[in-house]
């Protein structure tokens, strides 16, 4: 027989981060972000845990009406034996239908594209923070690096002000 359940707020999962895309910020313009979680096998979930994971050249593909999670490399597991998982292969994203759809929509839009910015544990799932992104120019590389020492200063100077 179930535990009656309790009249409490349920608190949100643990999020401890795996692995981060550290460049997509400084390549992208980031215009929106999704959660979405990964099908994964048993050796992928043990190499994930361990952080072995490199997101620095993936993205997403969108085909047959799925989204891909392509590019992400997952090193082999260590204790693995010869069932071990192929390290590059495309990953499906466990996503609901009509956000597969808006982000279709999005990413079908000039110049857009669907990138991985981290993948994290919340609670006992691998889940992988998307990002519908536009790639920036060199130019404006250097502009977003000028405002943001600017902002940085700007902070500084005023917590110094306060002392």
């Amino acid at each position: 027989m179930a535990a009656p359940r309790s009249s409490e707020p349920r608190r949100p999962a643990a999020v401890r981060p795996l692995a981060a895309n550290r460049r997509a910020r400084h390549d992208y313009e980031i215009l929106e972000t999704v959660e979405a979680g990964l099908a994964l096998t048993g050796t992928e979930v043990k190499a994930c845990r361990l952080g072995r994971v490199q997101l620095r050249d993936a993205f997403v593909e969108l085909r047959g009406g799925e989204a891909w999670l392509v590019g992400v490399h997952v090193s082999p597991y260590s204790h693995g034996n010869r069932e071990n998982h192929l390290p590059d292969r495309p990953r499906k994203l466990l996503l609901h239908r009509r956000e597969i759809d808006r982000l279709l929509g999005r990413a079908q839009v000039k110049g857009l594209t669907i990138i991985p910015l981290s993948m994290h544990l919340r609670g006992n799932r691998i889940k992988v923070e998307l990002a519908v992104a536009q790639g920036r120019k060199e130019h404006d590389k250097r502009e977003a690096e000028r405002r943001r020492e600017a902002e940085e200063e700007a902070r500084e100077a005023i917590r110094d002000h306060r002392r």
